[in-house]
């Protein structure tokens, strides 16, 4: 086979399997925002309030364990879809990477985490050049009221 279409085969390969992952989570459940509270020097994030926007209603909810990977920054914002959230009280719970390597996409700006209920959150640093990474115990979770 010549290499040209080695190439194309690869390359259409690569194509379907990004094409399949994205479309694993289908239609997002929800919307998050985030908005920290405090920025320390070689600490990161202590993350504070969010807001989750499921089945037309806003619901508060606090995190933790999220860190930004920049000095200099005094606040961060971000926001996401959520997949496979069926039950509100689902939403809740300890966030890990969702997949081993993959946990930050797009040169850091992006995470994506599953809960232990298979909720996915994909969440977007909305600053330029942030970094979002996940804490070493995870993204702890949990709504308000």
């Amino acid at each position: 086979m010549s290499r040209k279409r080695i190439a194309m085969m690869v390359m259409a390969g690569v194509l379907l399997t990004a094409v399949m992952a994205s479309s694993q989570e289908g239609k997002p459940s929800g919307t998050v925002t985030l908005e920290s509270k405090s920025i320390a020097v070689g600490v990161g994030v202590s993350w504070g309030d969010g807001t989750l926007t499921f089945e037309g209603q806003k619901h508060a909810f606090s995190v933790g364990g999220l860190s930004v990977v920049d000095v200099g920054v005094s606040k961060v914002s971000a926001s996401g879809e959520v997949f496979n959230l069926n039950k509100l009280e689902d939403f809740s719970g300890n966030y890990v990477a969702a997949q081993a390597g993959a946990a930050v996409a797009g040169g850091g700006g992006v995470v994506t985490m599953r809960n232990q209920n298979g909720v996915v959150i994909k969440l977007a640093a909305t600053g330029t050049g942030i970094k979002l990474a996940l804490g070493p115990k995870g993204v702890d979770v949990k709504l308000k009221g």
